[in-house]
């Protein structure tokens, strides 16, 4: 919510109506709708759910689920490679796409019916097709013609790939959706984007022995990520055999044969099996009939809420990327949570946006919780840096040349802990309980006081003593 750009006092009241088909009504099937359904339907609620593509929505269909599968396999020939510095000897070795890609699907399916299940199990009406609204409080089920009416509806259809038709052969093209399904392993892939799904994938991609090749037209890769974490991640993608083109874009992509011949603005001209544009995601609300029950969307066309997840339409809600809020899984959970605490249990309840720990599965992979350095530079005055750069035991014996990274942030005056970035093995899973202590205010004396737990990377938080450097009016110092 961007609070200040929309009345939200001048909301439209709900109408009464002396009857509707269901108690709440939820138009998507991912996350945060299957969690709002199942809370509800579990309280007794009459609950009506529709999802046009299948159940789990991104995350668990073709999104974080699947991809954290392939970066798993990823990491195997590293793996192999390392063992020879501790003892093993690993015979010869070989790598099967369609294996890999025939298990991801297997699970894929499992888990779609375990969300199908818990909807069923708490009484919740299933609908297997795309959902429109005809009004404010009607629900046009497409598939069967039929129109719903219901005294409450979500909105939870998620967000959708950007599909760049500014592009010439943008067609061409494949997007996060479509790489999870490829029937063959490409041998080299070109992907235009520098957030973390481009990053991520580069590193899949390469991981697996595919020739990768990032083009981004901004001067470093993760934007809004601390500027360290995003140099040193360049540096050991680099050393992987990733090929980073920054300052960049790609001009157009045509049909060369089997394959793309990829033409970059600085002039130069690539051959690529597959190109893959990952620039962002969009609201998913294109065709739903917000306009017709009086929903209000901003200029992408993400649907404006209030503090409780209420659209311009009081009766009318929305959780998860549709809203433009934050755009991660957990919290569209959290959104489904809170909602239905203040819409069915009288327990008003906002989300809470603050210190959202985030991992980005690359390789080596990150894990980050509150302000970058940057960030916290152009709001506190003085601040402590306190920086560890050092190669982790796990590479001592192996001999890779892969360093980690862990930095504190910290204000001067308060020694409140700002913010915690990590960069190496297992960041992510570090970051999660990283985030309980940044939550509850930990400062560093809170860190310093803590034992370490020897020998870990981890113990690097709570040793480094003395600060490295002093930022000041944004400006390092030392």
């Amino acid at each position: 919510m961007l609070p200040g750009l929309f009345d939200f006092s001048a909301m439209t009241k709900e109408t009464s109506m002396p009857d509707f088909d269901y108690d709440f009504f939820v138009i998507g099937g991912g996350s945060g709708g299957v969690r709002a359904g199942r809370l509800a339907a579990d309280m007794g609620k009459r609950v009506g759910i529709a999802e046009e593509y299948r159940y789990g929505g991104t995350c668990v269909i073709r999104g974080c689920v699947p991809k954290k599968l392939m970066v798993y396999a990823s990491h195997f020939p590293e793996s192999f490679e390392d063992a020879a510095g501790f003892g093993w000897s690993v015979g010869e070795s070989s790598f099967d796409w369609k294996k890999l890609i025939a298990n991801k699907d297997r699970e894929i399916d499992r888990l779609e019916g375990l969300y199908r299940k818990g909807l069923e199990n708490a009484g919740a009406e299933i609908f297997n097709t795309r959902a429109e609204l005809t009004g404010s409080h009607e629900v046009l089920l497409v598939n069967e013609d039929r129109i719903v009416t219901a005294e409450r509806i979500l909105i939870a259809t998620g967000g959708t790939p950007t599909r760049l038709e500014s592009l010439e052969g943008h067609e061409l093209c494949i997007s996060s959706n479509e790489v999870f399904h490829l029937e063959e392993q490409p041998k080299s892939i070109v992907i235009k984007g520098g957030g973390y799904i481009a990053v991520e994938f580069a590193c899949i991609f390469a991981g697996l022995g595919t020739n990768t090749t990032l083009v981004y037209r901004g001067d470093h890769i993760l934007r809004g990520f601390d500027h360290d974490l995003a140099f040193h991640l360049r540096e050991e993608m680099e050393k992987k055999g990733i090929r980073i083109i920054l300052g960049a874009n790609i001009a157009r992509v045509e049909a060369n044969g089997a394959s793309k011949k990829v033409t970059i603005d600085n002039g130069e001209v690539l051959d690529a099996d597959e190109v893959m544009l990952a620039v962002g995601r969009l609201p998913n609300t294109k065709g739903l009939g917000l306009e017709k029950a009086g929903v209000v969307t901003d200029r992408i066309g993400d649907i404006r809420v209030d503090q409780y997840s209420r659209s311009s339409i009081r009766h009318i809600l929305a959780v998860g990327d549709v809203t433009n809020r934050v755009a991660l899984t957990p919290v569209a959970i959290h959104e489904a949570m809170c909602l239905i605490e203040t819409e069915f249990r009288g327990n008003p309840v906002s989300p809470d946006h603050d210190l959202i720990p985030t991992a980005v599965f690359s390789s080596p992979e990150i894990g980050t919780v509150g302000m970058s350095e940057e960030a916290a530079g152009r709001q506190y005055r003085e601040l402590e840096i306190y920086r560890a750069h050092f190669r982790p035991m796990k590479h001592t014996l192996s001999g890779r040349d892969e360093k980690m990274l862990m930095k504190i942030v910290v204000e001067a005056k308060t020694r409140k802990v700002l913010g915690v970035h990590i960069l190496g093995p297992d960041a992510g899973e570090m970051a999660q309980v990283l985030g309980i202590a940044l939550k509850m205010g930990a400062t560093k004396d809170d860190f310093d006081r803590t034992m370490a737990v020897h020998p870990t990377a981890a113990e690097e938080l709570v040793t480094m003593y003395k600060p490295s450097y002093l930022v000041k009016d944004g400006k390092r110092e030392g």
